[in-house]
């Protein structure tokens, strides 16, 4: 197959010193997207609606009223997206599947011809000795399912397994490496409690319904996926090395809650076999006779996984704090008596997220801890929003992004040497793209684009990730 004719950026030392973190032999690399934030083409060749299309219709939902519509075009220019990844030097690729493509209603047999697409894509890939890895769940739910209860009823737990199905069934073949879901707990809780992310509830008891729904989801996806034959099945997750305020009994309790509301969730079913023991601490009534579990529940989200997925980008300081809502009936699943506080003493990114790259380890080294016999981790998000430096001769300098990366990937080459078993890393990410509730005014790519012609350019970051790469393979002898 010919590929399109692109420039060759070569790796340009001078954003860097020479000096890479290293990682040991069978270690790899890639670059990870996702469907709604640059494939565009919202309602071509028979897509329905998700939520985050009808989200962004909204009026005051995402930033300077934007959508996913175009995005990056990437479905119309995934054969040039391809080239910057064949060009970086990337081992694997991480995109996602979007349901509503295969399934413009959220139920009944596949659309054809939004498979296809993935089938092109997935070509491309293995034409460029790029492995593929393939999300099902990045959050664009279809409309369609929303509007019968979306993840706050167990029908779309259901419809997630047979979607599984129909996508493995056309894909198994040539894809090794798959992700039921991204993220659970900014679907759940973002989504359906906060209602800054689609379908944007704002909910107690039925937030953490959609929780528990999304585990079982998971847990049908895997079964799917393990009678398709999949050989590599995980789940990625977005745990959080959440630090007290002070060392008062207080801001103590408040980090067992946070810590309960982002970790617990989702860790202690999958890799424990139970559900977490704080919860009538953390959310009292709306936790109470959870109606929703049912037996057996527990077996089939806890099924073997070959790997765990992590998103990591920051820590986050907590403080105790009053009740957002004193009634109790119409309190949210976010309103924990627990609030983030501002860092002064540390960098933060143009998402206000501080810059401390040790926490990195250290939540690493917690989770190996925490949960013996925990399977081998990928990282699979890790990344920073930046102000990025256009010079006159187009050149993108982002020189925090290129600190940004060295600081975390030393501080996972550090976990690695502790002894957490970490096979690979995922930049986020290859393209800068619509950065959801953010909109555009947000780049954590390391190849800018230019949202009005679609142009793309390799930053600086591009080219010291690049040359990680090459000196990696030099060092331990990967052709």
């Amino acid at each position: 197959m010919a590929h399109p004719e692109l420039p060759v950026t070569e790796p340009d030392f001078s954003v860097t010193d020479r000096s890479f973190p290293e990682f040991p032999a069978g270690f790899f690399f890639g670059a990870a997207t996702a469907s709604y934030q640059i494939e565009g083409a919202h309602d071509e060749d028979g897509r329905g609606p998700s939520i985050w299309d009808t989200y962004c219709r909204e009026p005051g939902r995402v930033a300077g009223g934007a959508t996913g519509d175009v995005a990056c075009d990437h479905y119309h220019r995934y054969r040039e997206d391809v080239g910057l990844l064949r060009n970086l030097g990337v081992d694997s690729y991480r995109f996602s599947v979007a349901w509503p493509r295969v399934q413009p209603d959220g139920k009944g047999s596949a659309n054809a011809a939004g498979l296809d697409f993935y089938d092109r894509l997935v070509d491309e890939l293995l034409a460029s000795g790029i492995s593929p890895a393939a999300t099902l769940y990045h959050w664009d739910l279809p409309q369609a399912l929303e509007d019968r209860g979306g993840w706050r009823v167990r029908e779309t737990a259901e419809r997630f397994g047979e979607y599984t199905a129909l996508v493995v069934d056309r894909l198994g073949d040539r894809v090794g490496r798959w992700i039921t879901l991204n993220e659970p707990f900014c679907s759940a809780f973002i989504g359906y409690a906060a209602g800054a992310h689609a379908p944007g509830a704002r909910e107690g008891r039925g937030a953490l319904a959609a929780a528990h729904h999304l585990l079982v989801g998971h847990g049908l996806a895997v079964r799917a996926l393990r009678e398709a034959g999949a050989r590599e099945v995980g789940v990625t997750l977005n745990p959080d090395r959440l630090l007290p305020a002070t060392e008062s009994a207080a801001d103590l309790a408040a980090v067992r809650r946070v810590r309960t509301l982002h970790n617990d969730v989702w860790l202690d079913p999958l890799f424990a076999g139970r559900y977490p023991e704080n919860e009538a601490e953390t959310w009292g009534e709306p936790a109470a006779n959870p109606s929703y579990r049912l037996d057996g529940d527990l077996h089939l989200i806890g099924a073997p996984l070959d790997f765990v997925g992590i998103n990591y980008y920051r820590p986050i300081t907590v403080a105790d704090a009053p009740y957002r809502d004193p009634d109790p009936a119409t309190r949210t699943a976010t309103d924990i008596r627990a609030v983030e506080t501002w860092r002064e003493d540390v960098r933060h990114t143009t998402m206000g997220w501080p810059v401390v790259p040790h926490t990195f380890t250290d939540l690493l080294v917690d989770l190996d801890r925490r949960y013996p016999g925990l399977p081998p981790l990928l990282i699979t998000e890790n990344g920073s929003a930046e102000a990025d430096e256009v010079d006159a001769d187009g050149r993108v300098r982002d020189t925090d992004r290129v600190e940004y990366l060295r600081g975390h990937l030393e501080a996972l080459a550090a976990a690695i040497r502790a002894g957490v078993d970490v096979r690979g890393y995922y930049v986020w990410s290859l393209l800068d793209n619509f950065e959801w509730a953010r909109g555009y005014d947000q780049r954590f790519g390391i190849v800018r684009v230019d949202y009005e012609t679609q142009r793309r350019t390799p930053k600086d970051s591009y080219r010291w990730y690049q040359g990680l790469i090459a000196a990696h393979r030099g060092r331990t002898g990967v052709s």
